[in-house]
């Protein structure tokens, strides 16, 4: 879990959209609806967790609260600020704020730059110090990601995975941002090395005051550090919740399948899986009505009619489904 949390909101989506043209063999378009409508807030010192199956759009929504990316509607708060207005002179200082660990430790570092180069092309591109200060600042940010201060002379592949990744985050924290979208930022790492990293960027965020973005598959590392979690499904967000209530009292029928997957650490302990029909729906046709219908054991004639927006439940948690709205799902023990 993350320290402290204000309720304050840092960056918020609003509406957000990012629509990619597809031609047909022709000349017909057709879109890719990557990210489909989401509005969502981050408060600061937070992490918010992002889970979904892969394509579903976790890692497109991302860059979009950086405008790595550029949306086709909707629009992103960074404090009250929308990022989608800004020139690029206007976004560039805006984007010591905001910056992104990246999921490959060792493809997203340029090999033929040292460590210290990597890491203060950032003053570079900003101009910020002197060469004596930009010196000092590489080793202080050397010292936070706890590499030796000699690191600044080698290059990338002379370092493990683990230490790869500690350079990607000494990198993204050179600017000392406030908000890091950590992109599947563990999951190329051994699970030992995962821990570790896991707890460096704890310790980061009570130290920096960091706000996360935690985009993850791992539901495990997902709810051992953040403190709400989003779930995501073919360009929507379907459920937000707290991370204790959302594993104890999943509300959505897509979170309950994600939860049943999850690996069972006793083997005398039942499980009782929820495999879902047929693959997630593709991004070109996405279904009338509830987007997650077509899958669900629960679905009634109204699911396929009407797109179920985010409600609020008693608990405080936020849910797009409409069996749960009204009450009228079973209970989640019963079918996890």
């Amino acid at each position: 879990m993350s320290g402290v949390v204000s309720g304050e909101v840092l960056i918020e989506a609003r509406g957000v959209r990012k629509h990619y043209p597809m031609r047909g063999g022709l000349g017909s378009a057709t879109m890719v609806r990557a990210v489909d409508g989401v509005d969502l807030q981050i408060r600061k010192g937070e992490t918010l967790g992002l889970v979904g199956e892969s394509g579903c759009g976790k890692s497109t929504l991302g860059r979009l609260f950086l405008r790595l990316i550029e949306p086709t509607d909707g629009a992103i708060l960074h404090k009250g600020t929308d990022l989608t207005d800004l020139g690029r002179r206007e976004l560039r200082v805006r984007r010591r704020d905001l910056q992104i660990i990246f999921q490959d430790p060792f493809g997203s570092l340029n090999p033929r730059k040292t460590v210290g180069a990597i890491i203060a092309e950032a003053y570079a591109i900003h101009r910020l110090g002197s060469r004596a200060e930009r010196a000092r600042w590489l080793g202080e940010t050397l010292d936070l990601v706890a590499l030796p201060r000699e690191a600044a002379h080698r290059y990338p592949h002379e370092f493990s995975g683990g230490q790869r990744q500690r350079i990607g985050i000494a990198r993204a924290l050179a600017l000392k941002p406030e908000f890091v979208v950590c992109d599947e930022a563990v999951s190329a790492l051994d699970v030992s090395v995962q821990s570790q990293i896991i707890n460096l960027m704890q310790d980061l965020q009570q130290g920096l005051g960091l706000t996360y973005l935690f985009i993850s598959h791992n539901l495990a590392v997902v709810r051992h550090i953040s403190t709400r979690i989003a779930v995501m499904y073919l360009g929507r967000i379907v459920e937000l919740a707290e991370a204790d209530a959302l594993f104890a009292r999943p509300a959505h029928p897509y979170t309950r399948a994600l939860l049943s997957a999850v690996p069972v650490p006793h083997p005398d302990r039942p499980r009782n899986r929820h495999v879902l029909p047929g693959d997630v729906p593709s991004a070109t046709a996405v279904p009338k009505g509830c987007r997650f219908a077509p899958r669900c054991r629960f679905a009634e004639g109204r699911c396929g009619e009407t797109d179920p927006p985010l409600s609020r439940l008693q608990d405080g948690s936020m849910v797009a489904c409409l069996l749960a709205a009204d009450g009228t799902l079973p209970p989640s023990g019963e079918v996890v």
